[in-house]
C-alpha cells in the first residue's frame, strides 16, 4: 500500500512510500528537500523492513534541529506501522 506523510522541522514538506504485507519498504520519495540526500536514503531504505529503519533512523538531527528528514521518516514509518495495526484488529 503507499502512503504519503507530513514531515515537521526540516526543509522536505512530505514522504511517500510503499510498504507491503511483511512492512517491507519501497518506493520512498520525498518532496522538497535536499535532493541528492534525500535521493540517498531512498534508494538505501528500498528493500528493508519499517522496523529496521525506524531503528536506524530514528534521532538524527540535522544541525542543530531536534529533527532531521531520516528521523521524520523514522516517525512516519511509526505512525504508519502503529495505523496499519490499530485497522488489522478491526
Amino acid at each position: 500500500m503507499h502512503y504519503t506523510c507530513s514531515v515537521r522541522g526540516v526543509c522536505s514538506r512530505t514522504v511517500s512510500f510503499d510498504l507491503d504485507e511483511n512492512n517491507i519498504v519501497s518506493n520512498v520519495e520525498f518532496l522538497g528537500g535536499c535532493h541528492g540526500n534525500l535521493q540517498g536514503i531512498a534508494l538505501l531504505a528500498d528493500g528493508r523492513s519499517a522496523e529496521e529503519l525506524i531503528d536506524l533512523l530514528e534521532g538524527v538531527r540535522c544541525g542543530f534541529k531536534a529533527t532531521s528528514c531520516p528521523d521524520q521518516f523514522a516517525n512516519a514509518l511509526r505512525n504508519t506501522l502503529e495505523e496499519k495495526a490499530l485497522l488489522e484488529l478491526k
